[in-house]
């Protein structure tokens, strides 16, 4: 679901990206009869190969695995037209191969200068690759311009902050609405007791006074979460990310967190198991996701609250096996989130609950009796 490694092509002058696993090849060999154009290979996460024949050549090519001596797998074409070479005379017959790395513009480089079709999809950009893509893109320029990608990655999410921002301030301001309409909303509670039936009528009648959407607030996280995706993408399939340091103890950003709490960051001699690794930059994500929930009031809900409680410590430990530099993106993401919805809760006149939310954390409980 997040690499292909195996086969792929692209056979015909408008054909798309042919993708086949080896698990696939494997059971059955597969064979693209009479394509014109194109290029075909094997891939895996950084490297490729491929083959690209001649332009106006027609070819049958096939995606084999074969048992006989050592077991492989092989991609391979033959040439439909013959060629008549008569005594005295000479032809040419021009096919490319490329072996290597597979960096972005290298790979882009060559579809502009050889007429490669989609040659750049060598690199598994995904189903989003027109995000991806631009987003490494975006990315790659910023690195070339201060010389760090995980600046670049910084500047990037500000600069989508920035894109998105007419969005996250009505969805911000769809919750500033709702906060305000919180006493309203608890008087029909009251007030109608177990009428579900009624309550939601009333709520309904409520907002459409109010001019208050509740599912606003829902859209502008759901078109983000593409760009989410996209930036791993890019993180985890990129040559370009592998191996490239940020400042400190973060000295590849297409790796985890190499720091874990259980054995106090390094500071004692324990190798601890990979189910325990739980980095700095985890915990410090964790700690702003938990500070921008806290910036809305506590679900009454019993359920909801312990959701609301046990959600960043979720996410804490669900991102520390991602790469670093989507953690890092995420923490940053977070911190930017409560700057900009501070700014537009206060400016809606609604009270920030943060502050009260964290008091009632650190402070010392009553017992029953009193």
């Amino acid at each position: 679901w997040v690499l292909h490694e195996g086969f792929l092509g692209v056979f015909g002058a408008d054909a798309g990206v042919t993708l086949e696993t080896y698990k696939s090849v494997g059971k059955e060999n597969q064979s693209f009869d009479g394509a014109t154009g194109g290029w075909f290979g094997v891939t895996d996460k950084y490297w490729g190969t491929a083959v690209i024949p001649q332009a106006n050549v027609n070819y049958d090519a096939r995606f084999s695995h074969f048992t006989d001596g050592r077991p492989r797998y092989q991609a391979d074409y033959s040439d439909n037209a013959a060629l008549t070479i008569a005594p005295g005379q000479s032809a040419d017959l021009k096919t490319m191969v490329f072996a290597g790395a597979k960096e972005t513009n290298t790979l882009t480089a060559y579809e502009n200068q050889y007429n490669i079709r989609l040659f750049d999809r060598m690199i598994d950009w995904g189903w989003l690759w027109f995000i991806t893509k631009p987003l490494f893109q975006l990315m790659d320029f910023i690195y070339h311009q201060v010389g760090n990608f995980g600046v670049a990655i910084l500047i990037t999410t500000v600069i989508i902050k920035l894109i998105f921002f007419p969005l996250a301030s009505k969805q911000y301001a769809s919750m500033a609405n709702m906060k305000r309409m919180q006493p309203k909303m608890t008087e029909l509670k009251e007030q109608y007791g177990d009428d579900r039936m009624g309550l939601q009528k009333a709520m309904m009648e409520l907002y459409k006074k109010e001019k208050i959407n509740p599912v606003a607030g829902c859209w502008p996280m759901l078109i983000q979460i593409p760009i989410f995706f996209a930036l791993y993408k890019v993180l985890y399939v990129t040559i370009e990310m592998r191996h490239a340091p940020f400042f400190g103890w973060i000295q590849d950003l297409s790796a985890p967190d190499p720091t874990s709490l259980f054995n106090l960051f390094g500071l004692l001699p324990w190798s601890v198991p990979s189910i325990l690794m739980i980095g700095a930059w985890p915990i410090i994500m964790g700690i702003t996701m938990w500070i921008q929930m806290r910036m809305n009031p506590t679900p009454p809900d019993k359920t909801q609250a312990m959701i609301f409680n046990w959600m960043p410590v979720v996410f804490t430990y669900m991102l520390a096996q991602f790469p670093a530099g989507l953690v890092i993106y995420y923490a940053w993401n977070n911190t930017l989130s409560i700057l900009q919805q501070s700014i537009i809760m206060k400016r809606h006149g609604v009270k920030i609950e943060l502050f009260d939310n964290l008091k009632g954390v650190f402070r010392k409980k009553k017992p029953a009796s009193e």
